[in-house]
Formats: structure tokens, C-alpha cells, sequence
């Protein structure tokens, strides 16, 4: 999806548009004024133009149609704006790109809601809408294109970047520009939508829901699914497990744990425990997969568990079965078979209008014969007939519907939204048994009943899962949707689902054009559940608590409790508070380990929960049994977080204030927006460590703490505290200092002030001739403090001070590295800093790899998104530490790492070329790859190419092409820069005719197509491989068909099926008789490039292994479960 903001009072409107195989990134829109429009606008819109604000009410309409004329077209803007126009109380505006929005020669338009700004936060519904061009001549040939979104103020538009082919658009014999004028149409319905704020699922229907974790809505209907089949739920509260094992290790309890919840909790049900079992990372839960494959996987999974176990074979007993493919020859007594099992049945969609057909269709004979023949062994080559009848169908039968395809003329993968039935009961021994091989057991009925439809709602670019169940086969059909669970009929689960069509009504009397609009429904069934009618009591077991594992609902009750004290804490937490109490104790025991700036982590200090009211004077007694102070000799000091965001010690509490509550002392203090109280307790003690009583302190004192920096170990650690005067020195406290750190009497020292250290480290040396109120030393301040060292000691040492050492820490960072190849595990770490440059990261890696040549070490940075490498590596010191960890605004401490064989300047130095070699005659393309200097020429290519092919003679010439959606866009001068050349070359050698052309010869392009639908309109759909071919003075068709068919190999028989047009730009192909002379239809000569006109050949398209770059986003990454 591509989005760009959109801001109706400025007319910047934002853009989503669905992923094609064009669009993948972010389109840019540029701003466009309405005034500034080239053109004159006639609205026509079917409701009240001035709606209530009430969005909600039911009286307006929910269904609507809007016309647009939009005047001088051909001087229109890359951006149209239409005037907004309003349905179920939003407005709208449709946005027009006369030349499209891609560089791929489509017009584009979407549809907008244009009163975003205004609309409530978090504003978000459901639109189906249907956009077309009209055809001015007659509208049954409008263009047409439907869809439906969740609009929103993330994704405020959508439409179709490749709406219809500008060719199509200005052909001169079409309908769609008259008079310089064009006519786009808007169907828009707005569903009402039910509010769910504060619904009880449980309480509404006796079931809860699943938790959707980012995209798992394809798994939570799955899940919800197999649980309303009791013999399943049973057999998986049977699957051994103990006390001992994790939820989130083992598949068994996770599964028994998640179904216990679903039978026994009040609220939706998490699945995170479940999907940590399946060894799925959070970035999996973000990937929405095929459902029938997830139960394919779990089931093989759950099956290989079960294996030892008192339910073995459960699997296999509820939903196997098994099918005979046959191959009988017709002529002679022979007849081959094969037995498969199944667990699912995938049946045909397209060309079928419901399930029976089918399965007419799966069982359909197919007949071997002529050049398709059967060899049956020692009768060699029969006409046969081949087919596929079911031995035995399975207590639950799954049917999974084929609603996606690939589709060759467009070379994605489309969604078949047709209309297709299917029964509330299904009979399986219609017509005498049509679907039994002749050895099943026909004493079992195969009978069905419809127990759960899963739904797929969306098409190939994503879509959303949910299931209508009706547990135990009750007349009660219930809609599964993620967390929410409802009540419907079976008209919902049934006729809804059928895919199709579905009409809305629009009523308006002062529009002429009053037909209802009519979408197709997106949303239909794509797996349905029966169980067998003489199966269905033992299916419909009952599972109660007995059946569940002793230890097992212990542990969930004793979760059971801890929630409910959780709410308990949760629900009284406003009469409570922790008061968090940090000594000396704390400070020395985590400066120079957990923390090194500031003085103390809260979170490990005592902390002491204690009621609002509680006075202050009895919480110091609860902290005199704790720590063994007497009260009298604590002193609490309150803390306060700087506005250079450091958080130090503020001020000792006044009597006043302990004669107080606690609750009250926080609310007065700079900590009132904290949920938890800071405090430092000041204790003083003897030698002998014993508490004594507290000095007092006067305005000028100033509580300063002590931090001691051994710059030849780099360590730092906390050494102390004292009260300094306002106008006292630093000299006054250095033998003090010496003492605190256990040095020698008049020891010189230096003594720095640690200012700050977020978002850069601050550490000042204060001078010894300034007092520390001339320092800006206050309380709660801290003084870091070190021997003097001569320049001499300084050069040995990494960091020769405080403030050095502080930096490192600031920037120091683990990073774990991979190498490029295996991805999934850390490879080792190093500790680094992260303003270190390329080449001192790279040293350390070569240095821990044993590399003598550290430009060798290619680095490529990590995606926090998707877990994996990020496509491009990074350039050679193009980027310190830091930069290469960011990624967008998230730190990463991951780096992948490969190791050239040349040195990384000079490979980025060069550039690689892929190189496709087509020969003279019909074969093998090679597919060759080159790495230069980017300063090198096509001629130096050239060179390297000839020694890698074989040419049909030594003296043949090679030249090379630009190929772009299988046509020739360029032949490229030798003089050509490498650099400048971007995706494959095409190599060929010139043929000979080229090279002798006459002067009345031409050279045209040729290029393979098939036809297409674009709605109503066929559309030019070129594939495979383009040519040149010669046209010589004179030479008709008729002459011109043995050249092309020798060229490209193709045999008698196929080659009389092809037809043969002229194409141009603009306009339907022309097709062309044999007598026709080819040139006199070609106007221009000897023009290498993408030609206003060409030969067109028209056959099918061969069929061939799709590759990774043309498949559709629908296509999912395989279900994997790991554990």
C-alpha cells in the first residue's frame, strides 16, 4: 500500500494504492490547487448534498452515485481534483491522474475521503466502491473497477494506479473522450457498522474469542475451528505433558492451554504462548498466511506428537481419507492404480457454480489418446482414459475452495469471486455413488452436515479471516472475528458467503439514473467443515474437566488467581503507592557495574508499598525494622528529575512535612505525576558501623556525592558522600577525597563536575581556585575524581579521564554479527562504540576473523521490521557505527558480515552486468555476468562477451538491446557507460540481412502478445521474447510467415493457430491477411526503438515456471512450524 498526506483545506491529498506488480513503494503526489484546474466540472450526486453531522443516522443514505465531467481533458494537469460529494455523511473527492501516477502508460484514480481533519480520532469504516470511465457512446462499455477499504487517517484513499491503459483511453474509435471531454462515475456504499464498544462475547453468546497478534486472524479461525470439534479438543487434552514443561516450549500444553481458556475463561484468549511454541518470532505474527496450509502443517505436526501416545492415529480417524487415481486403457485388459490419503479436498472454483459440480469436476474422466497416449508396459501406447474416484471420505470432511489462481495472461495471481453454492447438507452417494471407486464400503453413508465455514474476505493484495461455526451442529450459526464473537443466522453463514454479487438500492428522485449498484462480494467462503451424519455423536463427545490433565488446570487456576489478584491491586492501586528507598548501600553496589551516570536504578532498591495515608512518622518505623536505623537517626531527601534530565537528590524533608501522610508528602513534592516515591535516606555511622546521630546542615552546606575513576583499569565506583560549604574550595576537600579513595596524604587529584550525559556525555573539570557555588555545584550534584597523571602516563592508557571514559561508556555498544549467508544465528559480538567509523568496525571484525585485509569485510545492516538482512549492503566508509545500527528511528544491535575476494573499494569501484546471450537460432539463452570499472564502455563488454559465447561465424557482430516488458526500447551505442545502465542487457548477434539492407528495405519490431480483459475492453498483453525482422519492398505475409517461423523454431501445427496484427499505441489490433503487403503498412524506416506501430503475433502463452519477481503479494512464504 503506498500513502502520501492529504490535507483537504491545501488540496494535498494523500494516495494509498494497492500493490501491483508495478507498485511497491511510496508514490509522491504532487500538490495541486483546485483553482488552478484546466477545466470546468458538471456534478451529479444522488443525495442530499448537506447531510446530517450525525454519522450514525440511520436515514441517510448508505448508497451512492456521483458523476463527474471533467472539460478539456487533454489539457488537464498530472493531478485532478473533483468538488466532494457526500455518502452516509462523509464527504469525498475522487483524484484523476490523466498520464497516471506510474511511468507504465495507465490512467490512475482513487477515491478520497476528503473531511478527514474534521472527523473524531481514531475515526475508521468500511467502504465498497466502484469507479469507472464512461463510455460516452454506450455505457454497458464503461470501464469498470471495484474494491472495498477500510478508510482511515493512516489510509484516507485507495483506487488503482493502473486503472485502464492510456492506448485504450484515447482510441479515436472508443467512447471515452468525446469532444475533448471525459466522464468518471463513483458508486459508493458505506455498510452500517456495528458498535462493539463494551460487548461481551461470553456474556451475548456462552463463547470468547482470540486475540489477533498483527495479522493471525487466518490462524484464530483455524483455531477456533478444530476447538468446536470435541473429539479433536478431547484428543489434545490427551497428549501427555507435565508440571515441568512451558507453554511456550510445547506445542501440547499450548495448544490444551489455549482450548482450556476458550472453555473456561470470560474474555478473548492470547495466542502468543501458542506461536512461541511453533518457534515463530514477532515478525511472523505479522505475516497473514493461507489458512488451509497453517492446518495442513499443524495437523502433520500435531499427528507426528501424537505418535506413542493413547491418541495416536486421532489425525488420521477424524479427518483422513482416502482417493484412487486410475488409469484404465480402453482397448486392452490393463489398468493402473494408486491409492493416495488426503486430509483436505481442494476443489476447482472457477467454472463451477456450486460444490457438486465440483466434484463432478475432480472425479471427471480424462481421455489419453493421440499424441497423449498411455504406455501400458507390454501393450505399449493405448488410448485410455485417466481419472480419480475416493475410496473413503473421513468422519470430518474439509473442503478447501480454490478462490486464488494464477493467472498466465497477467502473470499474478488473482482472486475468483464468482458466485459458488454449497449445501447445509451434502450427499456424497448421490447418483448411485458417482464419487466411490468400485472397491469403497457402500455401507456407509456418506451424508454431511455443514458445521464451519471459514471466510476470506479481500483479495490477493490481503484480506482478513473469520469463521461461522455452529458447535454441535445446533441451528445456532455463530461468526468467530478474531477477540469478538456474535449471534447470526444462516443466512449470514450461508447465502452471504457464496461470493457473487450483491445489490444495493439508490433512491432519488431528482437523478436520472436511479440503478442499484451492484459490487462483487470479496468476501466469501474459502474452507467449509462437514461432519458425517452416523459420525456426529461420537464427534460431538462430551470434554470436561476429568478429560484435562490435573496439572494442567492447577497451573491455569493458579494463573486464574494471580490475574484476579493483579485486578485486585489494579483496582485498589489508588489507595496504595510504593515508596522506593535507595541508601549507600545501593550506590556502591551499582556504580561501575549496572550504572555509571547518575547516582542509583530505582528499580533495584527496596521498595516498601505502603497506604496513601499512611503517616510518614510510621513508614519511618517500617524502614527501621527493614534496614536496622533507629528513626531518629533517618534522613530522607526527595528527588527531582533536572531539566538537563538527570535525576539527582533535591532537599531533605522538613518536620512539617514527616508530620504528614506520605500520600501527601508525594503530592507536594516535585514527583506528584509518578506513580512511585524516590527517596534517599541519609545514614551516618561510626567505625564501627553503627548508627549516629545526623549533623546538621545550615543553607550554605550542599550535599555532594563521590565517584572515584581509576583510569588505569577504566573502572569507576562510588566512594562516598559529604556536605561541602557554598563558598568552600576544592582544595579544601582534597585530603578528604585521598581519604574516601584510600590514597596517600597530598595525592594531587583532579576533580570534574558530571554535568550531564544525555544526549551527549558532559563531564567538566571545575578549577581549584573556584568556589563550588562559582562552579554551579548544588546538592545532589556529583563529583568524579581521579589521580593526576602526567602526559606521559596519559599516552599509555585508552581513557586517561573521567570524562573519556564516561564517553565510551555513553557509546559503547554489543553488537552481535551474522554472516550474510546464515542469517537466522549470531556468528559472535564485539563491543564497539558507536561513533567508531567503517574502517574501525571492519578492523575489529577482521581482527576477529584472522583477516590480514580488513577491506575485504563487507557489512550489510539488519531490518527491525521484517528480522532479516536489509537488501542493500553498506558502502565502503559511507557511515559510522551508529548510522549503520539506525533503522527508521530504531536501534538494532545486528550486523551481517561477508567476507569478498576483492578488496570493497575497489569492488564498488566496478559495476555488474548480467549479461542475457540470445543465439541465432532457437536454444538456450545464456545467462552471463560481467564486473568492470564503471567507467567502461559497451565496447569493453563487448570483449569479455565474445569470449564467452560461441558466434555462428567469426566475423559475426554482437549488439545490445534494452528490453522492457517484452519490447525493444534501445539498442545501445558501444560508447555507452556502463554506470549508466540499469537491469539485464540483451545480447544478440546482428543478423545478416540487417547488416545488407537495401534501400527500400525496412526494419521493424515484432513482438509476441495475447489478448486480455480490462473490464469490457480487451487489452494488448505482450509477453515472451521481441525481434527484428527485415521487410523487403513488395513482400507480402504470406512471404514474410517462413522467415518468423523458422526463426523462432515453431513447429506446422502450432505455428497455423497464430494470427498476425498490426498494433499501434492507440487502438484494437489490426489483423493482417496473407496477401496484405507488409510494406505499405509500415510508415517509418529503420528505426531501432519503441515504434509507434509493430508485428504483432498472436498465440498462447507458453507455459513456464513463474519466478519469485513475478509472483503476487498474495503469495505467502510457507507456514513453517518449527518445534
Amino acid at each position: 500500500m503506498v500513502s502520501k498526506l492529504l490535507d483537504q483545506q491545501q488540496e494535498d491529498l494523500e494516495m494509498v494504492v494497492p500493490q501491483s506488480d508495478f507498485v511497491d513503494c511510496p508514490v509522491p503526489l504532487e500538490e495541486v490547487e483546485e483553482e488552478d484546474q484546466p477545466m470546468e466540472v458538471e456534478q451529479q450526486q444522488q443525495e442530499n448534498p448537506n447531510p446530517s453531522e450525525d454519522h450514525c443516522e440511520d436515514a441517510l443514505p448508505r448508497a451512492s452515485r456521483f458523476r463527474w465531467t471533467i472539460e478539456n481533458f487533454s489539457l488537464s494537469r498530472r493531478k485532478l481534483i473533483s468538488p466532494e460529494f457526500s455518502v452516509a455523511g462523509y464527504n469525498w473527492r475522487l483524484l484523476v491522474f490523466p498520464r497516471g501516477n506510474l511511468p507504465d502508460g495507465f490512467l490512475s484514480m482513487y477515491l478520497a475521503v476528503s473531511d478527514s481533519s474534521s472527523l473524531p480520532y481514531g475515526w475508521s469504516f468500511c467502504a465498497k466502491f466502484t469507479l469507472a470511465v464512461v463510455d460516452q457512446f454506450d455505457e454497458k462499455y464503461s470501464v469498470k473497477s471495484d474494491d472495498s477499504h477500510r478508510f482511515s487517517l493512516r489510509e484516507r484513499d485507495w483506487g488503482f494506479p493502473r486503472f485502464m491503459p492510456l492506448r485504450e483511453l484515447h482510441g479515436l474509435d472508443e467512447g471515452y473522450i468525446v469532444d475533448d471531454r471525459v466522464v468518471v462515475e463513483a458508486e459508493v456504499v458505506v455498510p452500517k457498522a456495528r458498535d462493539y464498544w463494551g460487548y461481551d462475547s461470553k456474556k451475548e453468546t456462552g463463547f470468547v474469542g482470540l486475540k489477533n497478534q498483527g495479522a493471525t486472524c487466518y490462524m484464530n479461525s483455524l483455531l477456533q475451528m478444530l476447538y468446536h470439534i470435541p473429539y479433536f479438543r478431547k484428543a489434545v487434552y490427551h497428549m501427555p505433558t507435565t508440571e515441568n514443561d512451558a507453554p511456550a516450549g510445547s506445542i501440547p500444553l499450548a495448544l490444551k492451554t489455549l482450548f482450556y481458556k476458550l472453555q473456561y475463561t470470560e474474555t478473548s484468549v492470547a495466542t502468543r504462548d501458542l506461536t512461541k511454541s511453533f518457534g515463530w518470532e514477532t515478525h511472523d505474527s505479522f505475516m497473514q498466511q493461507d489458512v488451509q496450509e497453517l492446518n495442513r502443517v499443524l495437523c502433520e505436526k500435531l499427528e507426528e506428537k501424537m505418535k506413542g501416545t493413547e491418541v495416536e492415529g486421532t489425525i488420521q480417524k477424524l479427518f483422513g481419507g482416502h482417493q484412487m487415481n486410475y488409469i484404465e486403457c480402453i482397448n486392452v485388459d490393463f489398468k493402473s492404480t494408486r491409492k493416495e490419503s488426503f486430509y483436505d479436498i481442494q476443489l476447482d472454483v472457477k467454472g463451477c457454480n456450486d460444490v457438486y459440480a465440483s466434484f463432478n469436476k475432480y472425479v471427471e474422466i480424462e481421455r489419453l489418446e493421440g499424441d497423449n497416449k498411455y504406455q501400458a508396459e507390454e501393450h505399449g501406447l493405448q488410448d485410455a482414459k485417466k481419472g480419480v474416484l475416493f475410496t473413503d471420505f473421513p468422519p470430518v470432511l474439509q473442503l478447501h475452495f480454490k478462490r486464488f489462481e494464477y493467472d498466465v495472461s497477467q502473470d499474478t495471481m488473482v482472486k475468483i469471486n464468482d458466485r459458488y453454492e454449497f449445501p447445509l447438507q451434502l450427499d456424497l452417494d448421490r447418483e448411485n455413488g458417482k464419487y466411490l471407486s468400485p472397491d469403497a464400503d457402500k455401507s456407509v453413508r456418506n451424508l454431511y452436515t455443514l458445521h464451519s465455514v471459514l471466510v476470506h474476505s479481500g483479495g490477493v493484495r490481503g484480506g482478513h479471516y473469520y469463521a461461522f461455526i455452529r458447535p454441535s451442529l445446533s441451528d445456532q450459526w455463530y461468526k468467530f472475528n478474531d477477540d469478538i464473537v456474535t449471534k447470526e443466522d444462516v443466512n449470514q453463514a450461508l447465502e452471504e458467503q457464496f461470493g457473487g454479487e450483491e445489490v444495493w438500492p439508490v433512491t432519488n428522485e431528482s437523478f436520472n439514473n436511479n440503478s442499484p449498484i451492484v459490487f462483487t462480494r470479496s468476501s466469501n467462503a474459502y474452507m467449509l467443515v462437514y461432519i458425517r451424519e452416523s459420525d456426529k455423536d461420537n464427534v460431538n463427545c462430551d470434554v470436561d474437566e476429568k478429560d484435562i490433565a490435573e496439572h494442567l488446570w492447577k497451573r491455569l487456576e493458579k494463573e486464574k488467581e494471580e490475574e484476579e489478584e493483579k485486578r485486585r491491586l489494579k483496582a485498589e492501586a489508588h489507595l496504595y503507592m510504593n515508596v522506593n528507598v535507595a541508601r549507600d548501600e545501593d550506590l556502591r553496589e551499582q556504580i561501575g557495574k549496572e550504572i555509571y551516570f547518575d547516582l542509583v536504578d530505582f528499580n533495584q532498591t527496596r521498595s516498601f508499598r505502603v497506604e496513601n495515608q499512611m503517616p510518614f512518622n510510621l513508614f519511618k518505623e517500617e524502614v527501621a525494622k527493614e534496614f536496622g536505623v533507629p528513626v531518629e537517626y533517618q534522613r530522607f531527601w526527595l528527588w527531582r528529575k533536572r531539566s538537563n534530565r538527570t535525576y539527582r537528590p533535591l532537599r531533605p524533608l522538613t518536620p512539617q512535612e514527616e508530620a504528614c501522610a506520605v500520600g501527601q508528602i508525594r503530592e507536594g513534592s516535585t514527583n506528584s505525576c509518578n506513580p512511585e516515591f524516590n527517596l534517599f535516606l541519609e545514614v551516618e555511622y561510626d567505625k564501627d558501623l553503627r548508627p549516629v546521630p545526623l549533623p546538621k546542615i545550615s543553607e550554605e552546606d550542599i550535599l555532594v556525592f563521590f565517584k572515584l575513576y581509576d583510569p588505569e583499569k577504566s573502572e569507576l565506583r562510588y566512594v562516598g558522600r559529604c556536605f561541602v560549604k557554598g563558598y568552600g574550595k576544592q582544595i579544601e576537600i582534597q585530603e578528604k577525597l585521598n581519604e574516601l579513595a584510600g590514597f596517600s596524604t597530598g595525592e594531587d587529584i583532579r576533580i570534574f563536575d558530571e554535568v550531564m550525559f544525555d544526549p551527549d556525555v558532559m563531564c567538566q573539570k571545575i578549577p581549584k581556585t573556584s568556589s563550588f557555588h562559582e562552579s554551579e555545584i548544588g546538592d545532589g550534584d556529583i563529583i568524579c575524581f581521579q589521580k593526576h597523571l602526567s602526559p606521559e602516563q596519559e599516552d599509555g592508557l585508552q581513557y586517561p579521564d573521567v570524562a573519556s571514559f564516561l564517553d565510551y561508556i555513553k557509546n559503547r555498544q554489543v553488537i552481535h554479527f551474522r554472516r550474510l549467508e546464515s542469517p537466522g544465528e549470531d556468528d559472535f559480538c564485539l563491543e564497539l562504540v558507536k561513533n567508531d567509523s567503517y574502517d574501525d568496525v571492519v578492523v575489529e571484525v577482521a581482527d576477529k576473523l584472522g583477516l590480514d585485509d580488513p577491506s575485504k569485510v563487507r557489512l550489510t545492516p539488519h531490518d527491525c521490521y521484517s528480522e532479516k538482512p536489509k537488501p542493500n549492503s553498506i558502502k565502503y566508509q559511507a557511515a559510522n557505527l551508529l548510522d549503520m545500527l539506525l533503522h527508521n528511528n530504531q536501534l538494532s544491535d545486528i550486523l551481517y558480515y561477508e567476507v569478498l575476494e576483492i578488496p570493497l573499494p575497489e569492488l564498488q569501484s566496478l559495476k555488474t552486468l548480467e549479461v542475457a546471450f540470445y543465439p541465432t537460432t532457437k536454444g538456450e539463452v545464456s545467462i552471463l555476468n560481467f564486473r568492470l570499472p564503471k567507467r567502461s564502455t559497451l565496447e569493453d563488454l563487448l570483449k569479455l562477451v565474445e569470449t564467452k559465447v560461441e558466434l555462428s561465424e567469426p566475423k559475426a557482430k554482437i549488439r545490445f538491446l534494452h528490453v522492457i516488458n517484452h519490447k525493444i526500447f534501445k539498442i545501445f551505442s558501444l560508447k555507452e557507460k556502463i554506470g549508466n545502465i540499469a537491469g539485464t542487457l540483451r545480447a544478440e548477434e546482428i543478423p545478416e540481412e540487417e547488416k545488407n539492407l537495401g534501400p527500400t528495405d525496412l526494419v521493424v519490431h515484432v513482438y509476441h502478445f495475447t489478448l486480455g480483459r480490462s473490464q469490457y475492453q480487451q487489452e494488448v498483453q505482450n509477453f515472451g521474447d521481441p525481434f527484428f525482422l527485415v521487410i523487403h519492398q513488395g513482400e507480402t505475409l504470406a512471404e514474410v510467415k517462413p522467415r518468423i517461423q523458422k526463426r523462432l523454431g515453431v513447429s506446422d501445427e502450432e505455428f497455423s493457430k497464430w494470427k498476425f496484427a498490426l498494433i499501434s499505441m492507440m487502438g484494437p489490433p489490426e489483423y493482417v491477411e496473407d496477401d496484405i503487403v507488409m510494406f505499405n503498412i509500415f510508415q517509418r524506416k529503420n528505426v531501432y526503438g519503441p515504434w509507434e506501430r509493430y508485428l504483432g503475433l498472436e498465440h498462447s502463452v507458453p507455459s513456464r515456471k513463474r519466478t519469485n519477481q513475478n509472483r503476487d503479494s498474495y503469495e505467502h512464504s510457507s507456514v513453517r512450524i518449527y518445534n
